[in-house]
């Protein structure tokens, strides 16, 4: 491995407009994680006008800080106040407020800190490692490959998806629905679009993940988040002390390869690789009943898998140009509108940018790790402002974000249309990460598809006969089927037993 441009890559991160931004995007992903509800990807499709004016490696370096910067700032608030800020911290507020019950909120959020900088730097480690190969593998790929993988992303995120496994297929349905709007890019006939002018070259991206994630979480939490917030706790002896972090050394260790593994598969991503992290942990415990009373590998594993799982996710957006989850398909977004093509020609053909954003995220780790303490107090106070004050301000910032991107008034009317289905879709239990997910991936599977087709002179057995299309359509099948076969295992019904033979009477006697 040529480690010429990784070096190059610490020169672009250490220019000071680069390293401003990514203290920007630390700290807003911080402010972020502690507010209940909103969550990074909604922050991030917010603020993507924001960035048109920035710098393509500037403008990703602090979406990027938002993203992994949010992971530690749901602790906060699951440790002080057993409010989780982002749902990847939903796992720590088990043990996370029972240490604090017991004043030992300091250990928690200590403990909480380390875990996330070794889970980070780990993952980042490896992802500097794996990536390029990962990108030279995918230099194999082409129309069939890509067709295999868009498939089975979409599926995946859709069966490892958080509501029901139905809602979430039926939502990426929506979504390659959506991707279809517009003229057809082989014939040039128009789908969908009604006559509208508007909506002739299709539907834009940036009004649609700014509706369901910031204008639609925005009205469901308005909804949901009503009654106040209890006093925090007071925090005192922040560092953990070493039989503290010998204890939880093990569960750090276990949690950053995981997270690291987790993150990398579509669907995973960080809420997962946090439960699989302590469920991991409470099975390998002695004594397994401390999990929950204030067990500090209760926190150690979840937090730090979730801060491995936020950094290995970009391996698969920025080497193949597919996204893991929610808040990478907005930021898979943002590197469309810096006209980036993510992919395997980005290392060769952008590596300042490429390095740059990963670089950055060794300094975000540690940024990470000053300012979590220092600024506890603050963010606990965030939490009593009003969300009737919070919300307007956020609504009025958003139409007014997507009116600049096009200066169209027709992208105010998607807001509102897709803010409205949001919060029909958070409602009725429906996750909109798979609609946002199909959406990005539809055009790629749509002109991935039609291209194999023409390949294989319309015959769909062509997919089969190349190893990697194939091996990857065997895995979707199997995910596909795996589900309703162990279903219909449940329902079959037991053999019926057979009767016991008659005794004869003489024995009894």
């Amino acid at each position: 491995m040529d480690f010429g441009p990784v070096l190059d890559g610490f020169g672009v991160v250490l220019e000071p407009t680069n390293l401003l931004y990514c203290l920007i995007g630390v700290v807003i992903g911080m402010l972020i994680g502690v507010m209940p509800g909103l969550g990074p990807a909604a922050t991030i499709a917010i603020l993507l006008p924001v960035t048109f004016g920035i710098e393509p490696v500037t403008a990703i370096i602090m979406l990027a800080g938002i993203f992994y910067g949010a992971q530690y700032g749901g602790t906060i608030t699951s440790v002080l106040l057993r409010l989780p800020g982002e749902a990847s911290s939903v796992v720590t507020v088990f043990d996370g407020h029972a240490l604090a019950r017991q004043g030992r909120a300091g250990t928690a959020l200590g403990i909480a800190a380390v875990g996330s900088f070794i889970g980070g730097t780990v993952s980042i480690i490896a992802l500097t490692l794996v990536a390029p190969l990962v990108a030279g593998f995918a230099l194999d790929f082409g129309p069939p490959e890509y067709t295999a993988l868009a498939l089975l992303g979409i599926l995946l995120v859709a069966t490892v998806s958080s509501g029901g496994r139905l809602k979430a297929v039926i939502a990426a349905c929506i979504g390659l629905l959506l991707a279809t709007v517009g003229r057809d890019g082989f014939t040039g006939a128009e789908r969908f679009t009604f006559d509208n002018l508007s909506l002739a070259d299709g539907l834009d991206f940036v009004p649609i993940a700014m509706g369901l994630f910031g204008l639609g979480e925005i009205l469901y939490n308005l909804e949901e988040r009503h009654g106040a917030v209890q006093a925090p706790t007071k925090v005192a002896n922040v560092w953990p002390s070493r039989a503290d972090l010998r204890e939880s050394a093990g569960a750090i260790g276990r949690g950053s390869l995981l997270g690291f593994v987790l993150g990398i598969l579509p669907g995973g991503g960080a809420t997962l690789s946090s439960l699989a992290a302590y469920a991991l942990e409470k099975r390998r415990a002695k004594h397994p009943e401390r999990f929950g009373r204030g067990a500090v590998e209760g926190v150690a594993a979840p937090e730090t898998a979730n801060n491995a799982a936020a950094t290995s996710s970009f391996i698969p957006l920025l080497t193949l140009g597919i996204p893991a989850n929610a808040t990478m398909a907005v930021i898979f977004g943002a590197l469309l509108i810096q006209g980036v093509s993510p992919g395997p020609q980005l290392v060769s053909q952008e590596p300042e940018l490429f390095w740059g954003v990963v670089n950055s995220m060794y300094i975000g780790n540690i940024l990470l790790l000053i300012m979590s303490i220092p600024l506890v107090g603050l963010f606990v106070r965030i939490l009593r402002v009003r969300a009737t004050i919070l919300a307007p301000i956020t609504v009025l910032i958003t139409l007014v974000g997507v009116y600049t991107v096009n200066n169209s008034v027709f992208d105010i009317v998607l807001v509102i249309f897709f803010g409205v289905l949001g919060y029909l879709m958070k409602k009725f239990g429906f996750e909109p990460g798979p609609l946002v997910l199909a959406f990005v991936l539809g055009s790629l599977l749509e002109n991935s598809l039609r291209r194999s087709l023409l390949i294989f002179d319309g015959d769909p057995i062509g997919f089969f006969t190349r190893p990697i299309s194939g091996t990857l359509l065997a895995v979707f099948l199997l995910v596909a089927l795996l589900p309703p076969l162990r279903a219909a295992l449940r329902r079959r019904p037991a053999a019926p037993r057979p009767d016991p033979a008659p005794q004869d009477t003489k024995e009894l006697v």
